[in-house]
């Protein structure tokens, strides 16, 4: 293997940073271990609140919109190229490369070119063989491992919907009664209910990882393996998960391994999701092709920087319906703007749940929708209350409207110049005025819609 470390990705499905090493009441003791062995990064956010967007992503080191991923897989949406995707840079320098789980960045998995496909249980491909669950084949390639470095990622459907059943006998964390739900979520019975399923799933997804993190030491790769391990966006909850708020967008972050990744350290920066391949890159001395927009972490762990980005952009275009926003996060602010003109929720993109239900029952779809948000993330950290009027905030609308049009034509964002981006033909929408996302989708044609 040289010198050259293997990398490991590791992610979770809607998982925000609810898990314990972020001080939440959510047992997960393997992610925890791992958080005082490598570097945990405090303030991690997804390029996007939503499934295939922000893993095209970090599996690219690329925006969204610049990778073309505009959408969800398995309603026909896919990045513009596949070169650019993490297996066919590490398989170009001399990586064996190989997934499990859950992938979801194209509509056909086989068009990324992966070396091995070790487990086809992933919801959004169907069709692929199913051998054993993705952790577990996991472990069957670590025990027999390839002489040259490897490229593995595994995704797991936890802590995707449905959740777990609670099993407050076995586990006293998941008794409803003693849960709190996510904000900015009210605490109520049925949100404590659906929040202790929450924490069962966890258990699940944290027990995947300790049998991954177990076969790495009992195999002898862990010293020589850099591993990530990360959410891809927030709960899978109203307010949360399709949303460009920091419940939406924030994300754990651990990173463990060579390149000094160790010490049980914790970064304070704001970091991306977009910046972790970039980062792989680095650590593994490939250098960072051309089209990668993220950066490397490895100067914030060594000490060649004490702020990583000065601002975060994230973005939403297609989930289940049309609900095109962006947004710039700052260390202090938060500037969110919508370009659909409605003043209506787009229910669609909230999926069914028992949590749902409730706020549906309170009303919940007569509150209004502004197109402009303005958040004080020091005062206001569930940005809960728009100050996008007030006359101090001039100078800081202002600048942060400046900087966000810059930033979408610096990455030739499809929303400019005329404020629509067309699904791709055949993909599968909902009515953006519909309830659900199981509501039957229509066919688009190339031709807007809605």
């Amino acid at each position: 293997m040289g010198n050259r470390p293997n990398i490991l990705f590791m992610h979770s499905h809607n998982t925000g940073t609810h898990i314990e090493p972020y001080g939440h009441a959510v047992p997960t003791p393997h992610v925890q271990r791992l958080a005082e062995e490598g570097v945990l990064f405090r303030r991690a956010y997804a390029t996007a609140p939503t499934c295939s967007p922000s893993r095209a992503s970090f599996l690219t080191g690329m925006y969204p919109h610049s990778c073309g991923m505009l959408g969800l897989a398995h309603r026909g949406f896919a990045m513009s190229n596949c070169d650019w995707h993490a297996a066919r840079i590490f398989k170009a320098n001399g990586y064996f490369t190989a997934t499990a789980g859950v992938e979801h960045t194209m509509p056909n998995l086989n068009a990324i070119g992966y070396d091995a496909v070790l487990s086809g249980l992933d919801t959004n491909y169907p069709n692929l063989p199913k051998r054993i669950e993705p952790a577990g084949a996991v472990v069957d390639f670590l025990t027999n491992a390839p002489r040259q470095p490897f490229f593995l990622n595994l995704g797991l459907n936890e802590t995707h919907r449905p959740f777990h059943k609670a099993d407050p006998q076995n586990h006293p964390a998941e008794r409803e009664q003693f849960c709190l739900p996510p904000r900015p979520l009210p605490d109520t019975p049925e949100t404590r209910a659906d929040m202790a399923d929450y924490k069962a799933s966890a258990r699940v997804m944290d027990d995947h990882y300790g049998k991954v993190l177990a076969a790495l030491e009992e195999t002898g790769l862990a010293e020589h393996t850099l591993t990530f391990c990360f959410a891809d966006h927030g709960l899978q909850f109203p307010r949360n998960m399709c949303n460009l708020t920091d419940h939406g967008i924030g994300v754990y972050l651990i990173i463990r391994g060579p390149g000094g990744f160790a010490g049980g350290k914790v970064a304070n920066a704001m970091v991306s999701l977009m910046d972790v391949l970039p980062t792989a890159y680095c650590v593994a001395g490939i250098e960072i092709p051309d089209h990668v927009e993220g950066k490397s972490l490895c100067p914030l762990v060594n000490g060649g920087e004490d702020r990583h980005r000065e601002e975060i952009f994230s973005e939403v275009n297609y989930h289940a319906a049309y609900e095109p926003m962006r947004s710039i996060r700052t260390e202090r602010y938060k500037y969110i703007r919508r370009y659909d003109g409605r003043d209506k929720l787009v229910l669609p993109n909230v999926d069914d749940t028992p949590t749902k239900a409730f706020l549906l029952d309170q009303n919940w779809e007569k509150l209004p929708r502004d197109q402009e948000m303005l958040y004080d993330l020091m005062f206001d950290p569930d940005e809960a209350h728009n100050i996008i009027d007030r006359e101090d905030m001039a100078p800081i609308r202002k600048a942060l409207r400046e900087r966000l049009d810059e930033w979408m034509a610096e990455t030739h964002d499809p929303l400019l110049p005329d404020s629509y981006v067309a699904a791709p033909s055949g993909s599968r929408v909902n009515d953006p005025d519909g309830q659900s996302p199981n509501d039957a989708p229509q066919v688009m044609p190339s031709e807007k819609l809605f």
